[in-house]
């Protein structure tokens, strides 16, 4: 305490005495007024074209279109011309050389807005006085009507196209001049001032709420698309949770089956050689060490209310049984096999069963009403699955009830596991197909 103290009263010539908060921010408006209307006033910075994304210029031909994207800049001309109407005809010198140069200096700002905004708004300030000593009136202190309307805009398109503390600087940059010109220069009878100051805050309130508003929609849609990223690589992390937890039990089996024949493999040969008995207590170590590692894993996949399940993961064997209790559910569905059955690996089991139930269970929340087909096809080099529904019947009575989206994903990654292919989409007729193919490479004689 002591210390902190001797610090705080420590001489304020010191090159290292603190400072205070008052100073401190006089000095950072300082900074920010240099940076803002100082800092390369002047730099080249072009009007950018309108953006076509919005409700109505997206629907305009387009041929209109490369015409609407400089609409903003037909704007600015207007004004300009507006502002050289102002400071030649409204201000009362209806012709003569100072007459057009008068509204010559209150259109050249309003145009330089299109290339220099900040630029401009130092030559509208300029354009004040000069068209005072042109037109010889000094009356309406310290705009006149061509200078006003120049200022006015100005202030606005460079409000638009810079940010809110820009503007605030050029307001109160505004207000000084006026008073500082009043002072020294006013009778006192009528001056333009407080019309100036009113409608530029006015004007330049409604720009600064539009910035802050236009921030807030990007930053939700930034966070909105992080939030969509972050949703889908949770997803797709869960459906490989789920993936990896139901092939636990596969591979589990065979590593079991493994470990009990290397053990029993000896005892069917009479006076085994040692290095073949040794040859099988290995195999059968590195079974129960896999075993052992695949226990790990379940248990860094499981979830906390994860339940091991009780009976065997389901085979196509189980399809009808799947298909019974769909129909029991309102759907409306057949099946139809092609092709040898024969058994397929335990794996590819599995994933052709959830993928079917999978798409079955879409139909359902997706296509309520509607009926459905589930082909089967035995080929030569694996399996082919094609699950396709018809679209919504008109007279239904039950609404879609869309889940999360996450079944397509699902699938396809079973899918990718086994190096298959898979194309989803709608069909012509309004419905729904699936169409699956999983490789299965044929057993040599010896495998067999």
């Amino acid at each position: 305490m002591t210390e902190t103290t001797q610090m705080r009263t420590s001489p304020s010539g010191g090159g290292d005495a603190p400072r205070s908060p008052e100073f401190r921010l006089a000095m950072d408006a300082l900074q920010g007024l240099r940076q803002d209307l100082f800092h390369d006033a002047f730099a080249y910075r072009p009007l950018p074209l309108m953006t076509m994304d919005g409700p109505l210029t997206r629907r305009l031909p387009d041929r209109l279109r490369s015409y609407a994207a400089r609409l903003p800049h037909a704007v600015v001309v207007g004004a300009a011309l507006i502002a050289l109407f102002g400071g030649s005809v409204a201000s009362g010198a209806l012709g003569g050389p100072a007459a057009l140069l008068s509204g010559l200096a209150c259109a050249v700002p309003v145009l330089a807005t299109l290339v220099r905004p900040v630029g401009a708004f130092w030559m509208s300030m300029a354009a004040t006085p000069v068209v005072a000593v042109l037109l010889g009136e000094f009356g309406e202190w310290p705009w006149l009507p061509g200078p006003f309307i120049c200022h006015l805009t100005v202030l606005v398109i460079v409000a638009i196209r810079t940010r809110p503390r820009t503007a605030a600087w050029m307001w109160t940059l505004t207000g000084a001049y006026a008073l500082l010109v009043e002072t020294l220069f006013g009778d006192g009878e009528y001056n333009t001032s407080a019309p100036m100051l009113f409608l530029s805050a006015l004007a330049l309130l409604v720009v600064a709420v539009r910035h802050v508003r236009r921030e807030a929609q990007q930053e939700v849609t930034a966070q909105q698309t992080v939030t969509a990223h972050e949703r889908s690589r949770r997803t797709l992390l869960e459906e490989r949770t789920t993936i990896a937890r139901e092939l636990h039990d596969v591979v589990a089996h065979h590593m079991s089956v493994v470990a009990i024949q290397a053990e029993a493999a000896p005892y069917r040969v009479e006076d085994p050689p040692p290095e073949l008995e040794r040859a099988f207590a290995t195999i059968r170590e590195n079974a129960v060490a896999a075993l052992t590692e695949l226990r790990r894993v379940l248990g860094v996949v499981r979830a906390e209310d994860y339940e091991a399940p009780d009976a065997p993961q389901p085979t196509l064997a189980d399809l009808d049984a799947l298909l019974a209790n769909v129909r029991d559910a309102g759907l409306s569905v057949e099946k139809a096999v092609t092709g040898a059955v024969r058994e397929l690996p335990p794996g590819v089991e599995l994933s052709a069963y959830r993928i079917v139930q999978e798409a079955l269970s879409n139909t359902l929340r997706h296509a309520p009403g509607a009926t459905a087909r589930v082909e089967v096809s035995y080929v030569l080099g694996g399996l082919g699955l094609r699950i396709v529904n018809g679209p919504i019947p008109e007279l239904t009575l039950v609404k879609p009830s869309p889940g999360a989206g996450h079944g397509v994903t699902g699938m396809r990654e079973r899918v990718s596991m086994l190096n298959g292919e898979m194309t989803a989409g709608p069909t012509d007729d309004g419905g729904y197909e699936v169409a699956v193919f999983l490789p299965v490479t044929a057993p040599t004689e010896g495998e067999a």
